[in-house]
This record gives structure tokens, C-alpha cells and sequence, in this order.
């Protein structure tokens, strides 16, 4: 992947086991996608040579349980959700290059291919099987385009007899801890039933901050967001450490919210590393950035705390459809 593709254009790289895209952006930045058939989905986004995924994004069902969901007893009805958020399958990829859908151009496909194919636009489609009882799907659509922008489309399929939903979206893991980000939406920490106090705006939160409660719990949601921008200045790339690497000027991915708000939440911490830390002090080292881009969030309730349950309006119907979408652009 040496050659890039003029301003605009994309220039696509047929591999046996992955497909490449590279161009430039409307900045003259170049980016490089490769999208894994093994790993089922968007395996590097790197923009001006800098990666931005340490893992390959999936659907996300579960956050961390609050002293209220422990207290009405939610993670016994719906702890399959858990399971479901750790181990998932990608059980069928589709291409559409320019809008049309190709063979699956792994091998002995891929050969037919030249080393200078190019497209306006690549669209790769991946859905994923969860391991619940009954099972579900859920699809990721990702539509990339000459500018470099990247549409996803999440669609999550309901089924009769599922339990209800913690929340529903797509987590990202960047590769080191993001020196603070930015975004417009409600101010603080909400959730579905705790928006009333939020204040609509623009809000710069410096490192990754984690609510210190004495039991680690699920924290740092934020709703009704329009587009949340991170903030990194470390890489994990050797050129970039030791006495004579030259200190990292700060680098910027934005998601920003395309039919309708989306909630997020950035932390140091999966929700299962939340989940098996019993008291603050056992919580690892931070290291990495935890995005979750959410399009539906279950409220926290609280009317109690040892056996009420979150208000009916608040909860997430597992049986129901559900879609929304965002853009990942480069800044």
C-alpha cells in the first residue's frame, strides 16, 4: 500500500484475507483502512501514518452494572448480554464498490483483481451472530469514502424472548489513554433519566476522567451528543518514544452523529474490567481509550437503590429493532 490514490479518489487493495483502502482526505492528510475478513471488521484506521484501533470495533450489549442494577436484581434477567458483549461471531461479509455488490473478493477472488483499482466509494457490510438464547444479529455497515470519512450504519435485530438490553452500540479501543476530547451535547455525566440538568453545549473534558465511587460501577455517559472529538498525543510507535523522539503535537478523530444524537461514553476501562473490580484500588493501570458510541442507553433509575426498577419508559426492548448511525472523519 505505497501508491496513494489523487484527492477524492480511493485506491482499493485486494488481499487474500483483508481489503485496503487509502486516499487522501479534503486536507491532504492520507488515511489507510484495512478491513479483516478473520477478525470481522475495521482492523486499522490510520490517519497521517498514526493508528487509531488497537482492537477491531464490535457490537456492544453491556455496561458495567450500578448499585441500583445490582440492587433490582437486572444483571439475573439479563446477564446472558454479558456473554453477548465478550464473544460474538461475524457471520457473513457483503462488498459494494460504487454502490454495486461484488463477489466476496477474498481468495482465489481476489486474484483477479490489478494493483490499481480505485472506486469513489467502498461499502463493507459485516454481520455479526450473538450467543444468546434465542440468537439475534446485529449488522455494521461501513461506507467509506473519497474524502476519507467513514458512515456507520449499526443495526441490531430484535428477537421474541430476549431479555432486555443494558445498552446497544459499538465500542472502539484506541491504542494508548487520550489526553482528553471534546464534544457538543449535554453537560456532565446523563442517562436516559438523568437529563434534566444537562445544559445543551460545547464541553472540553481534560484526560479520561472515571467517577470514584468505591465500588466501580458504570460512568461518564453522556447523551444527546451531535459529535465527540479525541484527543490523543501518544502513539504506540517506537519512532514516537525514547530521549530523542520529538514531543507528539495532539492528533484528533471526530464522530459525529448523522440522523439522530447518539450518547457515548470515554473511559479507561472496558465494562468488564469495571465489572471484576471490586474496589477502585483494584483497577488496572490506564492504558488504553475506551470509546462506546451508543444508540440506545438503559436508564439508571435509582428511586431506591436496593429493589426498584428503572422506569418502563427507560428501559431497551431486546425484542425490538433498532438503528442508528455516525460518521468517523480525521481532524
Amino acid at each position: 500500500m505505497d501508491a496513494i490514490a489523487e484527492a477524492g479518489k480511493l485506491r482499493v487493495i485486494y488481499g487474500d484475507f483483508t481489503l485496503g483502502l487509502q486516499g487522501k482526505n479534503d486536507s491532504l492528510k492520507s488515511f489507510s483502512y484495512i478491513f479483516s475478513y478473520g477478525r470481522g471488521g475495521l482492523e486499522s484506521l490510520a490517519i497521517d501514518g498514526r493508528e487509531w484501533l488497537y482492537r477491531t470495533p464490535a457490537p456492544t450489549f453491556w455496561r458495567a452494572l450500578t448499585d441500583n442494577d445490582r440492587g433490582n436484581g437486572f444483571a439475573l434477567r439479563s446477564g446472558m448480554w454479558l456473554a453477548a458483549d465478550m464473544f460474538i461471531r461475524c457471520s457473513e461479509i457483503r462488498v459494494k464498490v460504487d454502490q454495486k455488490e461484488i463477489p466476496f473478493p477474498d481468495a482465489p477472488e481476489s486474484n483477479r483483481y490489478s494493483a490499481e483499482e480505485e472506486a469513489n466509494e467502498v461499502e463493507l457490510i459485516f454481520t455479526y451472530e450473538t450467543i444468546t438464547i434465542p440468537k439475534t444479529q446485529v449488522t455494521a455497515a461501513y461506507l467509506v469514502k473519497g474524502d476519507g470519512s467513514i458512515r456507520v450504519k449499526v443495526r441490531y435485530y430484535g428477537r421474541p424472548g430476549l431479555p432486555e438490553l443494558p445498552v446497544f452500540g459499538m465500542r472502539f479501543v484506541l491504542p494508548t489513554a487520550a489526553e482528553g476530547y471534546t464534544y457538543k451535547g449535554l453537560s456532565g455525566e446523563t442517562y436516559p433519566d438523568r437529563k434534566a440538568g444537562g445544559i445543551s453545549g460545547v464541553y472540553e473534558i481534560k484526560g479520561l476522567p472515571v467517577t470514584p465511587y468505591l465500588v466501580p460501577q458504570d460512568c461518564g455517559m453522556h447523551m444527546d451528543t451531535e459529535w465527540v472529538e479525541i484527543r490523543r498525543n501518544s502513539t504506540l510507535c517506537n519512532i514516537d518514544k525514547g530521549p530523542l523522539a520529538e514531543k507528539q503535537e495532539s492528533f484528533c478523530l471526530r464522530f459525529t452523529a448523522e440522523e439522530k444524537p447518539f450518547a457515548f461514553a470515554c473511559l479507561p476501562y472496558t465494562a468488564q474490567e469495571l465489572e471484576n473490580a471490586a474496589h477502585r484500588e483494584e483497577l488496572p493501570p490506564a492504558r488504553r481509550t475506551v470509546l462506546t458510541v451508543l444508540g440506545a442507553v438503559r436508564g439508571v433509575g435509582g428511586i431506591d437503590s436496593w429493589g426498584a426498577d428503572v422506569e418502563e419508559k427507560y428501559h431497551i426492548d431486546a425484542e425490538k429493532d433498532m438503528e442508528y448511525s455516525f460518521v468517523i472523519t480525521g481532524v
